[in-house]
């Protein structure tokens, strides 16, 4: 990649906001240290106010080898140019098995990603519509809020069936062996 367009592309990540306030993970100030910092602050300013709290820990089951590159691409904020780049990188890609010396044929891949922050446009849109404070570190969403009233539970109901709706549409599923919540 060159630098001119390295440089265009970042830049425009930045401008158009791709990567949200509440992504941590793969970003220069937002890492796998501030996440649990930031949760952990609005968790016990939430305590220490007397309100209960409800927190839940979601997984998407193998998230970057899941990510349909049409839905990935067709969610991309960024100039005309920037999408056909990325859409000729995924396009035609392929993949096979080695096990022991003997090889399996060539198939295309339709999906799969590799893990970075470029990779963070698919799921730049889980915040929209949530009603709870919502934290992400790379794919992972931890929704969470005051659960002291019937409103504040009903938003956190309403804000992980708004996640389940956007885990269907985009045709990921959560690994619900790794889902944990709080209260």
């Amino acid at each position: 990649m060159s630098f001119k367009f390295r440089f265009s592309f970042s830049k425009q990540v930045k401008e158009k906001k791709v990567i949200r306030s509440s992504q941590h993970g793969f970003a220069k100030v937002k890492s796998h240290l501030t996440n649990p910092i930031v949760i952990y602050d609005s968790m016990t300013g939430w305590v220490d106010e007397g309100r209960a709290v409800d927190a839940v820990y979601l997984d998407f089951s193998k998230a970057f080898d899941t990510i349909s590159h049409n839905i990935l691409t067709g969610k991309l904020r960024l100039d005309k140019w920037a999408v056909r780049w990325i859409e000729n990188w995924l396009k035609g890609r392929a993949q096979r098995a080695v096990i022991s010396g003997a090889e399996s044929g060539w198939r295309p891949v339709a999906s799969r990603v590799p893990q970075g922050p470029d990779s963070f446009n698919f799921v730049s849109d889980l915040d929209e519509g949530t009603e709870c404070t919502l934290s992400k570190f790379a794919d992972d969403p931890k929704p969470r809020g005051v659960a002291d009233t019937l409103d504040g539970c009903a938003a956190m109901q309403r804000s992980l069936q708004r996640l389940e709706c956007w885990a269907e549409r985009n045709l990921m599923n959560f690994n619900k062996g790794k889902c944990r919540g709080t209260l």
